[in-house]
């Protein structure tokens, strides 16, 4: 069986995903780079997709990340009679 990952993707204003090093307060570090900062926070599943709505804040998103994993792990524990 696969293994399954669940991780938070940065996601700049027009949705695609952010890679670059960034400053706390979201904007990019290197002025050149042409990244227009973070904006949003998805959870992304490795085996579903995206997963829900993005979320404004990081910490928002970990509880969905949480759920999203747990959910998994329940689906694969049996059925105990």
């Amino acid at each position: 069986m696969a293994r399954i990952s669940v991780k938070i993707a940065p996601l700049h204003p027009d949705g695609t995903e952010c890679t670059h090093a960034v400053r706390p307060s979201g904007k990019p570090r290197d002025a050149d780079s042409g990244c227009t900062g973070r904006r949003n926070y998805a959870v992304v599943c490795s085996s579903c997709g995206p997963v829900g709505e993005p979320h404004g804040l990081r910490v928002l998103a970990e509880p969905a990340q949480s759920a999203h994993r747990a959910s998994h792990k329940a689906a694969l524990s049996p059925a105990s009679r």
